[in-house]
């Protein structure tokens, strides 16, 4: 998924998950070394892939992110939850997300 469509998506998701325009974004890049594994805790924050690659591989309780595999139907770009990271490279590989962070109630009645 490209920066520019998950910047269009968003908005409309997360509207349709009750928040309307209560969350935060931010944008993580992940340096993976050679065959490193990587784990995010993300609770209720949503993660959007950006340019996956061959070489890495994302899943979580929403679904995986692997073109090498051959046992997945369908990718899936967004995750959440405990998010695992593969690089099956043996060289270094950059993975980036956009974070979503809904606000809690606390945060929003400060606004």
């Amino acid at each position: 998924m490209t920066i520019e469509l998950a910047m269009e998506y968003i908005p409309s998701r997360m509207k349709e998950l009750g928040y309307g325009n209560n969350y935060h974004i931010r944008f993580r890049h992940f340096v993976l070394q050679a065959k490193e594994r990587k784990k995010i805790h993300a609770d209720d924050h949503l993660f959007i892939l950006i340019n996956g690659t061959d070489a890495v591989m994302v899943k979580s309780a929403f679904g995986i992110f692997d073109l090498v595999a051959s046992n997945v139907n369908e990718l899936q770009y967004e995750h959440q939850g405990n998010i695992q990271i593969r690089n099956y490279s043996g060289l270094t590989q950059h993975v980036r997300f956009i974070q979503i962070i809904p606000k809690t109630t606390t945060d929003a009645d400060t606004k």
